[in-house]
């Protein structure tokens, strides 16, 4: 075999080890989370959930049938239950008292459909990671989906009441969360945009 044909072998050798190694490194680097990313992802999460677990939030997601009231999330006044469709007893529900918005001359808060949430959605007394999974566990969230918990927490009257508290009996302005709620819709939204990645504890 002459040198010249050796060294043409020996050079298309180097160059499909070459291509070899090029491919491995793409693999390699597909398998690998950007960390950047991830890093984005639970500061979204941390934000949002500093709004979630704000009493504003708690307070009507109570591991009891009872809702919470009060800066201090004391038992709701007058012995007010869940119900069977979390509106509060027959002749004694949410309703009779809470209308669509803040009565800021009685004190008595209001927003759309204003209830507990179900007993599956209870919050109070869990981490912020128990409550993201159970939040994004169709099992357990009513078979909702990603577009539906979006929807829920950044659009529902409901939620966004937080930001829009009023005063209570004494004209004193409810405390709101510690995120403005522009932060907390877009952290929201970011989060679950990111897959809704829930850190581990």
């Amino acid at each position: 075999m002459s040198k010249i044909k050796l060294s043409y072998i020996v050079i298309f050798i180097i160059a499909i080890a070459i291509t070899i190694g090029f491919a491995n490194i793409d693999t390699e680097n597909a398998d690998v989370e950007d960390p950047t990313v991830e890093s984005e992802s639970f500061e979204a999460f941390d934000t949002m959930m500093e709004a979630v677990m704000h009493k504003r939030c708690t307070n009507c997601h109570p591991s009891g049938d009872q809702p919470r009231q009060g800066e201090d999330s004391h038992l709701h006044y007058f012995g007010v239950k869940r119900g069977e469709d979390n509106q509060g007893l027959a002749g004694y529900q949410c309703s009779t008292c809470h209308g669509k918005e803040n009565n800021n001359y009685s004190g008595v808060p209001g927003a759309p459909h204003w209830g507990l949430a179900p007993i599956e959605f209870a919050w109070e007394g869990k981490t912020k990671i128990e409550i993201a999974n159970q939040m994004m566990d169709p099992k357990r969230n009513g078979g909702r989906t990603h577009d539906d918990i979006l929807h829920h927490m950044t659009e529902d009257a409901l939620v966004l009441w937080a930001w829009e508290p009023g005063v209570d009996a004494e004209g004193v302005e409810r405390e709101k969360p510690p995120v403005s709620k522009e932060a907390y819709i877009a952290a929201v939204k970011e989060w679950i945009a990111g897959g809704a990645i829930i850190p581990s504890e």
